[in-house]
């Protein structure tokens, strides 16, 4: 495979010459079959094909707009002309392709290079979502991206931060759940970055945000009065010295 790396080669006159490095990895390839997701796959291509057999019978399928799942892929485009005449373009159902797409229903495979068993590596394919979530939620929530650092250690740090918010803000939704108080991901960030308050000439501390869902979850949580509209610098004193032991 390629490995998207680079090595010189010396050739027989001496010189060296640039060219792709390629290297053998051993992988496994896991075989799963699911019947419920067969019967799915071919309800959905039963309906194509009635589609396209619609199609057949009205214009021609050349001029219809192509869409995400194509139903002229079950078309077969034939062409026929005698000796000095133009060619007679007509279109059948292609009984072959169908036949060789059918033959996958309900099969999914995976390839990897792990020698972990087969069950446990599926079993983090199935949460593969997961994964994909976090670096939306990083990207999207945390400004992992763009940046803007040249320095290697600037941009090490840069994405440190983000990681670290990201387990925070996981653990945090981890204890939500345990308590039966979920929280969607936009309520909960939203709802953490709007948690501002001012001070009223040192006397006591404004709340600048108003009650939410996300927020009784999170005081029904910590046990701290987050719903308050004033605080007294005494009393947050307190609360900071308390979760601190």
């Amino acid at each position: 495979m390629d490995l998207g790396l680079f090595e010189f080669k010396q050739l027989k006159n001496g010189k060296f010459r640039k060219q792709k490095a390629k290297g053998v990895i051993d992988q496994y390839v896991i075989v799963t079959f699911s019947r419920k997701m067969m019967e799915y796959q071919r309800s959905v291509r039963n309906r194509q094909i009635e589609r396209a057999k619609e199609m057949l019978k009205g214009g021609d399928p050349e001029e219809i707009k192509k869409g995400p799942n194509d139903v002229r892929r079950f078309m077969k485009r034939i062409a026929k002309a005698k000796d000095g005449e133009d060619a007679k373009v007509k279109y059948i159902l292609d009984n072959e392709k169908i036949a060789e797409e059918e033959k996958y229903d309900g099969f999914y495979a995976v390839a990897t290079n792990l020698d972990d068993p087969a069950k446990d590596i599926l079993a983090v394919m199935e949460k593969r979502y997961k994964i994909e979530e976090c670096f939306r939620i990083m990207k999207t929530h945390f400004n992992g991206r763009p940046f803007y650092h040249n320095s290697p250690d600037r941009i090490k740090a840069h994405f440190m931060i983000c990681y670290t918010a990201l387990l925070v803000y996981r653990l945090l939704e981890c204890l939500l759940d345990d308590q039966g108080t979920h929280v969607t991901t936009d309520d909960l960030i939203d709802t953490l970055k709007a948690m501002n308050v001012t001070n009223v000439h040192d006397v006591e501390y404004m709340a600048l945000y108003t009650g939410s869902s996300a927020l009784d979850a999170l005081v029904k949580l910590t046990g701290l009065p987050l719903d308050r509209v004033h605080y007294r610098p005494k009393d947050i004193q307190k609360y900071i010295r308390k979760h601190l032991k």
